[in-house]
């Protein structure tokens, strides 16, 4: 079997067959038996029967042998479909009947699927929209392509350090630590982005604030990925007192509000990084260390465009906004995945190539993109604009809220109202949050209800869903109850 595309990212690490390569809290597999690995899983599909171009969907714990699996995927010249390990059987039917797989692994076995479907030559694997406002669509991403996407981020990393012909660097980089599933586009980019700057890679079968702490000191790990989510649960977490020798964190998956990222380096001296990108575009907007250093004063703020990204900030007629002033974000990446023929995909794209996020963002006078929110999550009261993301981040302020999410809600009068969905550790009256939002807020801003939950909705990557909050709170209006 020849080693191409994403699949010669394992074969090609620079480890040899007896160094460790693949680690979770309880198993390590070397490099050797990686491969070893990655060549039967692709042998026993061959024998199957299954086609080159075909798919083969996995629902298998996050663990190292997983890796090594889906390599075995490439190796075999199939699609890779990854199936979230702990998604139900409706959820798993409905993505083999999007997808077409001729065969599904699991911790049964490989099982062939008769008629499974033909993808285009270079297909690598199939990924989802978030889902955060409407149903998950299929993307598909190329080898070719998301090579790039990894060393879009990844080559300017390198500049100023010694590589060897190859491009990896020749010193050899702490271990790559990947705290979510590789049935996310984050779990498969930071596992491949980590083999590529040839690191050593740690996975997380599912986030534990502990065990996120146990594993950065037992790998000393200096610089990692987590969503929003995973450092609010960190921050949480009385167990956690220190991340030793973490000093770089790269927010991921998820928007990062500024208190956030404040509160995490006031707490653990650890500065945060953040990104942004989507399933479609790869990262497009980062830090470097290089800014960390120079421009402390813009944390929270998404970063600057990478090389080869252009982008525009348009108002609602497609025309380009002055300088700091908040618009639609369109990005113009080197390269993009393509949807799987529906035209969701590139029905956003203009004659230009750009694409519309559907995200609002500005960019300041040193170039550093900020993200709004998505423009569809705007709520419009009586022609006033109310940010959802900057009411929840003054709701969080009080110690007694865990968690926060504010929703556009129909009024005959005004059109839409803000109304607020709380997770709160201790009592509170909403006089009392009236007050904190009117001393941060103008009127306008400040919500018309808040309704405590027991938790906010959110999708598998932490994203909270909007649509659902708004229908429960349809419920809530007919039978009191959210």
């Amino acid at each position: 079997m020849s080693v191409t595309g994403l699949a010669a990212l394992l074969f090609d690490h620079p480890a040899p067959d007896a160094a460790p390569l693949l680690h979770s809290a309880r198993t390590s597999l070397g490099a050797g038996a990686a491969r070893g690995e990655a060549r039967r899983i692709a042998g026993a599909l061959l024998a199957a029967g299954i086609e080159p171009c075909t798919a083969v969907a996995m629902q298998l714990p996050n663990e190292p042998a997983t890796i090594a699996a889906m390599f075995g995927v490439w190796l075999a010249g199939a699609v890779f479909v990854p199936v979230n390990p702990r998604a139900p059987d409706a959820e798993v039917a409905r993505i083999r009947a999007a997808t077409g797989p001729s065969a599904m692994i699991t911790t049964a076995g490989i099982e062939p699927i008769p008629g499974g479907r033909r993808y285009p030559p270079d297909t690598a694997f199939v990924l989802w929209t978030s889902g955060t406002t409407g149903e998950p669509k299929p993307i598909l991403h190329t080898h070719g392509g998301y090579l790039e996407l990894v060393d879009r981020v990844l080559v300017p990393l390198r500049l100023g350090s010694e590589a060897s012909p190859n491009g990896v660097a020749a010193r050899r980089p702490s271990p790559n630590l990947v705290p979510v599933g590789l049935a996310l586009n984050a779990g498969i980019y930071n596992t491949l982005f980590g083999l590529r700057a040839g690191a050593e890679i740690v996975v997380m079968d599912r986030f534990d604030a502990r065990e996120f702490a146990d594993l950065v000191a037992r790998f000393e790990i200096r610089s990692t990925v987590l969503p929003p989510a995973a450092m609010t649960m960190l921050l949480d977490d009385p167990r956690v007192a220190t991340l030793p020798p973490l000093r770089f964190v790269r927010s991921i998956t998820a928007p990062l509000s500024p208190l956030l990222a404040r509160r995490f380096r006031d707490r653990f001296g650890v500065f945060v990084l953040n990104s942004y990108g989507q399933a479609e575009l790869g990262e497009v907007i980062g830090w470097t260390a290089a800014d960390a250093r120079s421009h402390p004063d813009k944390l929270g703020a998404a970063g600057r465009p990478h090389d080869g990204v252009d982008l525009r900030i348009v108002d609602a007629e497609g025309a380009d906004v002055e300088r700091d002033a908040t618009g639609r974000l369109l990005v113009r990446p080197p390269r993009r995945a393509h949807d799987d023929g529906s035209g969701t995909l590139e029905a956003r794209v203009d004659a230009d190539g750009f694409v519309d996020t559907g995200d609002l963002a500005r960019v300041d006078a040193d170039g550093f993109v900020w993200i709004e929110g998505r423009a569809g999550d705007v709520i419009n009261r009586g022609g006033n604009k109310v940010h959802p993301d900057q009411v929840e981040e003054v709701l969080r302020l009080h110690p007694a809220v865990g968690d926060a999410a504010v929703v556009g809600i129909a009024e005959p009068r005004l059109g839409q109202v803000p109304v607020a969905f709380l997770v709160m550790t201790a009592e509170v009256g909403d006089d009392e949050l009236v007050a904190l939002c009117r001393e941060h807020l103008v009127a306008y801003k400040v919500p018309t209800a808040f309704l405590r939950v027991e938790a906010l909705p959110r999708n598998e990557i932490g994203k909270i869903l909007r649509r659902d909050l708004a229908a429960s709170y349809e419920q809530y209006q007919e039978t009191g109850t959210p």
